[in-house]
């Protein structure tokens, strides 16, 4: 076909712009990157290129019709009106796949019924056959796209993921998706640096993805040579020569290229990753130019014989609580090997933690944002040079200001500057008008300084338990302001604050939101780690100052937490999007009968687990489920659960490892709070909250519904100088 069509090449956030520069190389045309993924035009001959070739997207799909639908007539009116025999016979299989954002049409499942039904009645009316459904590995796979009441039905030429490149023989606990092992690769230079003949090593292979997708970059090979299934192979108007003749180019340049593959080399302390990557390499025929073996990182010694090339890792990151300390040491072993071992050469670290890639104690030159399923990640670049090591500071999400600076930490009273007398001052005056208000309600966790004074931009909240703590977080200055005088300002704030509240420095922890370098370069702070067990209500929770990018309680929502205590008694609760089941704990305590406590992060889930067993919460009326929250809603919705009251707390943003469509606050509320009204008894209550500063309620998206905006009334005393701070609705039925 000769035809110039506008398709759409999806891939996970992050990588739009490197899956636009590929496309680019592929010679595809008007390529635009958005949201999600990438739009570019080709012929068909082009869209088979990039299901073969691409290494970054997980599908391209090709628009069969564009329409308005705001009920199921009108979707299903708009599907009758595509010939389907044009694109599949009547003995084909075929499955839909339905996504939906700010529609009327607000259930994905339901309009995947009505699009089936609208196929499979115009097959039966000119034929009186029908084609079957097949969920796994249809003939054909039709995505539907509702958004703002437009639909967009695509052929899926991917029919899966493009992701899965048919050489996973075996698999570790949590491997990288192959796509997002090869935009590691690309943001790390590793296509530069291959074929200039540079090596590779990887000392964590674990099942050995970064090797794979290395060793086929490097040798030219297509990704998806490997696949047997595509979702173009049963479309009536697939032109099988074309495909023949691209699958055999690229037989021909994998066969030309295979030898120009550098050495490649991973290796695991574990036996069985090392014997699990063995197999996936064998899988994708590079057992002879790829190796793995099973070595202890202490070990790993480049070989003499190779050009000095890429070092890159992918170590673990904390993901199970506690880890992030006892992670650090690794990280310092990394950079001590790296510079002992790998002079001369390029590395690249992939991380979920920003903090820990400092102990390797080498500059970055270059970092790039990657998402690992809903986890941000960064790569970050080093050149292993002399000239780039630094003696780093033990990261943690807090620093100690360094040797240098702990005489100001230490100074007496006299010793401060006019600005540090000012903010102690600040200080003091807001422990005195927040006095009576702690006293009355019992509170023992507060925000006591909210960037009062412009030129102290930082938040300081207190957290009584068997200690007193002081929990700092800085506001990153704009680049007008001079670094060094920020950097003083935090001096004065760390100064003043052991003694204006009379507590040891070990007590204080920062988190700031800069990245360290020469002069303002900080050690780890003298806070003490790990978790600590505080008091709200009759609740008691534990808290984290160091490990985690926030402390697994947000104060903030102290109001909400209290009003859900008061109203759960004798009520079914649900909590979505839970974090660490702080709401769950005080539901519970206030009489819930039963409970849902859903999130995605085995992390926080098992923070939300030791938060139950901290105030001895065991029955099994009371449930912890790990589920990404909008796909559990449809399997609650099916099962006709329903509960009484419901608590929804979504963050801003998430990209999740079980759906290859991003979440969005503002882009998704419609149908989030659709789907979980389906799931209320008709007397219930929703709690609807978001701390998105900028997002947008529409409350004519719910007819049916009656919304109340409580925002004022959940904002507590000690947040008042910070009225955005979250956005909360009471939802219910209309009477």
């Amino acid at each position: 076909m000769s035809e110039i069509t506008t398709y759409f090449a999806s891939t996970a956030k992050g990588m739009e712009l490197i899956l636009a520069d590929e496309l680019r190389a592929l010679k595809a045309d008007k390529v635009k990157d958005a949201l999600g993924g990438v739009y570019f035009d080709g012929d068909m001959e082009m869209a088979l290129r990039v299901c073969l070739w691409s290494r970054l997207a997980n599908r391209v799909l090709m628009p069969l019709a564009k329409y308005g639908a705001q009920t199921p007539e009108q979707l299903y009116a708009g599907a009758m009106k595509i010939d389907w025999s044009q694109h599949f016979d009547v003995d084909k299989t075929f499955a839909i796949d339905a996504s939906i954002r700010r529609s009327k049409i607000n259930h994905s499942r339901y309009a995947e019924q009505v699009i089936k039904d609208a196929i499979v009645d115009q097959f039966k009316e000119r034929i009186d056959q029908r084609p079957d459904v097949q969920r796994d590995q249809p003939d054909i796979r039709i995505n539907a796209y509702i958004h703002n009441d437009k639909v967009t039905l695509s052929l899926d030429l991917s029919g899966d993921s493009l992701h899965r490149r048919c050489y996973r023989a075996e698999s570790v606990e949590a491997p990288l998706k192959e796509n997002l092992a090869a935009a590691i690769l690309i943001r790390a230079g590793w296509p530069t640096i291959a074929a200039a003949g540079g090596a590779l090593y990887d000392p964590m292979c674990g099942s050995g993805t970064l090797l794979t997708e290395a060793a086929m970059m490097a040798g030219d090979i297509a990704p998806g040579l490997l696949r047997e299934y595509y979702g173009f192979l049963g479309w009536a108007q697939f032109s099988p020569p074309i495909w023949q003749r691209l699958r055999k180019e690229a037989e021909y340049r994998r066969d030309q290229g295979i030898d120009n593959i550098p050495p490649i080399m991973g290796s695991d302390i574990s036996i069985k990753n090392a014997g699990i990557a063995k197999a996936n390499i064998k899988a994708a025929n590079l057992l002879w130019q790829v190796k793995a073996v099973s070595l202890p990182l202490s070990k790993v010694v480049p070989d003499e014989a190779w050009k000095p090339g890429l070092f890159i890792v992918n170590p673990p990151y904390g993901e199970r609580l506690g880890d992030i300390k006892n992670l650090q040491p690794l990280y310092q072993e990394i950079g001590t090997i790296l510079k002992a071992r790998f002079n001369g050469w390029q590395a690249s670290v992939f991380t979920g933690n920003t903090d820990l890639a400092f102990n390797v104690s080498l500059k970055s030159h270059k970092s790039y944002q990657l998402y690992n399923g809903a986890i941000a990640c960064k790569v970050f670049n080093f050149s292993v040079e002399p000239e780039r090591h630094f003696e780093g500071q033990q990261a943690g999400q807090q620093q100690v200001i360094g040797d240098n600076l702990k005489k100001s930490l230490l100074a007496s009273q006299g010793d401060w500057s006019e600005g540090a007398t000012m903010l102690a001052n600040r200080l003091r005056k807001n422990i005195k008008k927040l006095k009576p208000w702690v006293k009355n309600n019992a509170v023992s966790c507060y925000r006591v300084y909210d960037a009062d004074l412009p030129e102290y931009a930082i938040a300081i909240d207190l957290y009584q338990g068997e200690k007193t703590w002081l929990h700092v977080q800085e506001y990153e200055a704009p680049k007008s302001i001079d670094e060094k005088k920020s950097i003083q300002r935090l001096r004065d704030a760390l100064a003043v604050l052991p003694e204006v509240f009379a507590i040891p420095q070990q007590q204080v922890s920062l988190k700031i939101r800069r990245r360290q370098k020469g002069s303002t370069q900080y050690e780890k702070q003298g806070t003490e780690g790990g978790f600590h067990q505080i008091k709200e209500g009759k609740a008691e929770f534990l808290v984290n100052f160091r490990d985690y990018l926030d402390t697994g309680l947000f104060l903030d929502h102290r109001p909400i937490r209290q009003s859900i205590y008061q109203q759960a008694n004798g009520k079914q609760f649900l909590n979505l999007f839970a974090y660490t089941g702080t709401a769950s704990v005080h539901a519970i305590l206030g009489g819930a009968t039963t409970s849902t406590t859903v999130d995605m992060s085995k992390t926080y889930l098992d923070w939300a687990q030791k938060n139950f067993e901290l105030n001895e919460i065991k029955s099994d009326k009371h449930q912890l489920v790990r589920a990404n929250c909008m796909e559990w809603l449809d399997t609650a919705i099916s099962e006709q659960k329903k509960y009484e009251l419901i608590f929804i707390d979504p963050p801003t943003f998430s990209n999740s490892k079980r759906m290859e469509n991003v979440f969005d606050i503002q882009r998704d509320y419609i149908e989030l709070i659709h789907k979980s009204a389906e799931l209320l008894t008709k007397k219930g209550l929703i709690i609807f909250s978001t701390n998105f500063r900028k997002f947008k309620f529409d409350e004519t998206q719910f007819p049916k519904l009656a919304v109340q905006d409580i925002s004022k009334q959940t904002l507590p005393k000690d947040f008042e100088r910070n009225p955005r701070i979250h956005y909360c609705w009471n939802i219910s039925f209309n009477n």
